[in-house]
């Protein structure tokens, strides 16, 4: 055939197409198991942060299987989902993405330490350039936050990045998520002021948009988990 032809030029082309395609479908078949075992790990670690642990991935999987006792399903009256008791953490249902994979159910983690139950539970919202997500331990009387952890797609180095430091998710230690058996979050206010009607952290300097779009992450997300916690509160 002849090499300056246009036909030439055409199946040249053609087979190359062809060979990357198959070239980068092998090499994602290979990869996806390992992938997807990256990626439960890594929400491992997530979890345990928000349990105020930090652990590298070798020892992950060890210290969620001794914390975390179980995991099932809500629905919106607060109540178990039946038949959901004993979901891992690769079940869809267990994103922090909060939309359609929770069409029967928000996922809630049960965990222990140290003789104590905690109710861990994802969130999700948006900062001020892409998504941003995170998980909240609240103590078994449904109230009172005893860890957090976050992160994000892309904010701003030095700026609302800064929301994944243990200085920013130390504040919500100890902090109320109910007033007078009310749900009212933890509010996120900028460095210096204060609110008189919820528990409050300060935000990020120079980061107030992310510092907004987590303090709507926690009014919204876990929002959605009041009737739950509720009953964990005057059940205590």
């Amino acid at each position: 055939m002849n090499r300056e032809s246009s036909g030439y030029t055409i199946i040249y082309a053609s087979v190359m197409v062809i060979v990357v395609a198959l070239g980068l479908a092998f090499t994602h078949q290979v990869l996806n198991d390992k992938q997807i075992a990256n990626e439960n790990t890594d929400k491992m670690q997530q979890i345990l942060r928000s349990l105020n642990l930090e652990v590298n991935a070798a020892e992950a999987q060890n210290k969620y299987s001794e914390l975390v006792k179980n995991a099932y399903l809500v629905d919106d009256k607060g109540a178990k989902v039946e038949g959901t008791e004993g979901i891992t953490p690769d079940d869809p249902a267990f994103s922090t993405e909060l939309g359609d994979a929770q069409a029967k159910g928000l996922p809630v983690y049960e965990a222990e330490v140290d003789g104590a139950t905690k109710y861990i539970i994802p969130m999700s919202g948006a900062g001020l350039w892409g998504p941003i997500w995170g998980y909240l331990a609240v103590e078994a009387d449904g109230s009172v936050i005893y860890g957090s952890e976050f992160g994000h797609a892309g904010e701003t180095p030095g700026l609302g990045a800064e929301i994944v430091t243990p200085q920013f998710r130390n504040q919500f230690q100890g902090k109320n998520l109910f007033k007078e058996n009310e749900f009212t979050s933890v509010a996120v206010v900028k460095p210096g002021q204060t609110n008189n009607r919820r528990d409050y952290v300060d935000g990020i300097s120079g980061g107030t948009i992310t510092s907004k779009g987590v303090d709507n992450m926690l009014l919204n997300s876990v929002g959605r988990y009041k009737n739950f916690l509720m009953n964990l509160h005057t059940a205590n």
